[in-house]
């Protein structure tokens, strides 16, 4: 379903300009956020390739990568040598203008390019400027390269994802990566906020293995509370039953219950209502003690009945319950396309901003951009070049030749 944006009133970001230098994932996910409510962001990438992500497939739609197109909706694409000298003048010139820069090298990459910090800082003090690592710009750790499956490991996550065999499995989804990009956002937005009292940019730094942690923080809230390390528990949770996935006759869903209220009438709605003060399962603390004797139990019940009828019961119960979907039912779900999660772009769908804003909507931008698409046109807006010098620079090689 495309988005109608005819009607729709300035966005929260509107007037925020972003200079993205960002790759990959957190990056992009980051930027991806800020532009579909409402800043301008400028995507620079180097000629002869650009994002890495550019690459990752299949799927290609079009001869282009799926994930990058997902990724960098809404953003204008600028392709610049930085290697050269004209390049770097060219960049340098565009953070003059910039409220916002982000980046995602490992620590020092910027710096050696003429582009740190302190010296950006020096150019316009009111720029935050945000660097997204693996383990951020100070500790034993800065130097080391770190992708997703790295970081879920050394900051804990996989040592409590996985079977309760004991067998780790990385997240579905790239956490450590949309994390650390979701905490950029926030970081970026708070200096924001707070050079409206200042008048002063600050720097952002975001490492993907504070995020993490702080993700875990109930986890290790629990850890740190008693002092022992936790293991996989497939779909179990550690302080709360019943929480977990079952099987139908026909499927699985799962179920949460919560507190002493719920478990009391989810024993009736299964019709186990002799369950409800057992002494083994009568207070979450039992439940949690007990909770391989409990789920073989709850196990032989729910293999009676289909997944659509267990949804029904429960559901008119009011207990917290769901089938395990695909994406392919997510993506066609009634909640779903009345949520916008799944807007049309072009030919391609994409994921929908995920905050609704009643008064400054998001809005779902334009395809993502070719390489360099929009190089002339910006340096056009922002710096004021004309169409000789533009040529010029295209011959030169300091720009895309788009």
């Amino acid at each position: 379903m495309p988005f109608d944006t005819s009607l729709q009133p300035p966005a929260a970001l509107a007037g925020i300009r972003v200079l993205d230098f960002s790759h990959a994932l957190a990056g992009p996910y980051c930027t991806l956020l800020l532009a579909d409510y409402g800043a301008s962001v400028y995507k620079l990438e180097g000629p002869g390739g650009g994002d890495m992500g550019r690459g990752w497939g299949p799927p290609f739609t079009a001869d282009y990568s799926s994930f990058f197109l997902g990724l960098n909706r809404g953003k204008k694409g600028i392709a610049i040598d930085l290697k050269k000298p004209e390049g770097l003048d060219l960049c340098l010139r565009l953070v003059n203008r910039m409220d916002v820069l982000i980046e995602n090298f490992r620590p020092g990459t910027m710096d050696r390019l003429g582009l740190g910090y302190r010296a950006m800082a020096a150019r316009n003090p009111r720029l935050v400027y945000c660097s997204i690592s693996g383990y951020g710009q100070q500790g034993p750790s800065r130097d080391a390269p770190a992708m997703d499956l790295i970081v879920e490991c050394s900051s804990g996550f996989l040592s409590i994802t996985g079977t309760e065999a004991g067998e780790t499995v990385r997240a579905g989804y790239a956490v450590a990566d949309v994390n650390a990009g979701m905490f950029a956002v926030i970081g970026i937005l708070m200096a924001l906020r707070a050079r409206e009292q200042t008048g002063r940019g600050q720097y952002v730094d975001v490492a993907m293995l504070d995020s993490m942690i702080s993700a875990m923080s109930s986890n290790y809230a629990t850890f740190l509370g008693s002092g022992k390390v936790p293991r996989p528990m497939g779909n179990a949770f550690l302080t709360v039953v019943p929480y977990a996935c079952f099987a139908a006759t026909d499927g699985t869903f799962s179920i949460a219950v919560g507190s002493e209220k719920l478990w009391s009438t989810f024993c009736r709605t299964i019709q186990r209502p002799e369950l409800e003060a057992h002494p083994d399962f009568a207070t979450n603390p039992r439940r949690v003690e007990n909770r391989h004797a409990l789920h073989e139990i709850l196990g032989a019940v729910f293999r009676e009945r289909s997944v659509a009828d267990w949804m029904d019961r429960l559901g008119a119960a009011g207990i917290p319950c769901s089938p395990v979907l695909n994406f392919a039912e997510v993506a066609e779900h009634p909640q779903t396309a009345v949520r916008e999660m799944f807007p049309t772009i072009g030919a391609h769908r994409v994921t929908g901003p995920p905050v609704k804003l009643s008064d400054t909507p998001a809005c779902v931008g334009s395809a993502a951009p070719r390489l360099g698409e929009h190089t002339g046109a910006v340096l056009s807006e922002l710096l004021e070049l004309d169409a000789a010098a533009l040529d010029d620079l295209r011959r030169a090689g300091v720009i895309a030749n788009v």
